[in-house]
């Protein structure tokens, strides 16, 4: 009987935020960095949120398995500031393995477990108009230092989000899967961050919560304790101490950018724990880092 009543509170606990997302959007990005394990529980996790009324959108990321190709093709992997260096053959199978691999695997689980999804990346209907990245802006933006005379390649930032096509989805029952691959006018195609394209989405979607699932608990001191809420101002300190480095540098931007374009709310949280997004949006406690301006 104690075990049914737990279960019963639980569902007690989640009803406020039942009502208070439901029929708002919330844009998950799925990290690279998280197991093949892990999917079948977030595909389950997908499908709850829309019973509920909830409509998720999933960015995904694929660092892992791109360098994991790139390996085999030997060729090694360069990253500044947290963004993969790349040239036309690493375009070529960043694009081929974030398309063709990472996010059918992510639409056939949900759609195995009765979900619907559709899998998009960014050039179908122009949802994602790009450009080559500014990597002066970048470095003054956030206190990051960059060698002179640096080029990312074929490294892209978002110019423009086209929600039309993604809302069109949304209002169908369709759960969408986007790669982060953009365009530009002239058609050049380009590798974007997964966390900036999911920061961006999220914003011109409106949407009540972005949250970033990784592989560790989510932003750490310097004595790798977690914590638990961090500011838009101390998170850049972080960021200059290089507290935050590595692929963390693009995950607090991109949520600092989301939350100035009206984003209710962004976290970052370790996609490998089991029910992570259920316990981040339907507790009280909620896990990982919330980001504040």
């Amino acid at each position: 009987m104690k075990e049914l009543l737990n279960k019963a509170q639980t569902l007690v606990e989640a009803l406020p935020y039942i009502k208070d997302f439901h029929g708002k959007t919330i844009v998950i990005k799925y990290g690279g960095s998280i197991g093949s394990e892990e999917l079948s529980n977030f595909a389950r996790d997908l499908i709850l949120m829309k019973y509920v009324g909830i409509k998720p959108v999933v960015v995904h990321g694929g660092g892992p398995q791109i360098a994991e190709h790139l390996q085999k093709q030997g060729l090694k992997s360069t990253f500044i500031a947290g963004l993969r260096v790349t040239d036309k053959k690493t375009m070529e199978i960043a694009e081929m393995v974030l398309v063709g691999k990472v996010n059918q695997q992510i639409i056939n689980s949900i759609n195995q477990h009765d979900g619907k999804a559709v899998g998009l990346s960014g050039k179908e209907g122009q949802i994602i108009r790009a450009k080559k990245i500014d990597l002066k802006k970048l470095a003054k933006n956030n206190g990051i230092k960059i060698p002179r005379n640096t080029d990312l390649g074929m490294v892209g930032e978002v110019e423009k989000i086209n929600p039309e096509l993604l809302r069109t989805l949304e209002d169908s029952g369709y759960i969408p899967v986007i790669a982060p691959i953009g365009v530009d006018g002239d058609g050049n195609t380009y590798n974007i961050n997964a966390d900036h394209v999911a920061g961006k989405i999220a914003g011109a979607l409106d949407a009540a919560k972005l949250i970033l699932l990784t592989n560790v608990p989510g932003i750490l001191d310097e004595k790798k304790k977690l914590i638990s809420s961090v500011t838009e101002s101390t998170a850049k300190k972080l960021i200059k101490k290089e507290i935050v480095s590595q692929g963390m540098i693009p995950k607090v931007m991109c949520a600092l950018e989301a939350l100035h374009e009206g984003v209710d709310k962004v976290h970052i949280i370790d996609g490998t724990v089991e029910r992570a997004v259920i316990l981040e949006i339907f507790t009280d406690s909620g896990i990982g880092t919330e980001i504040m301006i």
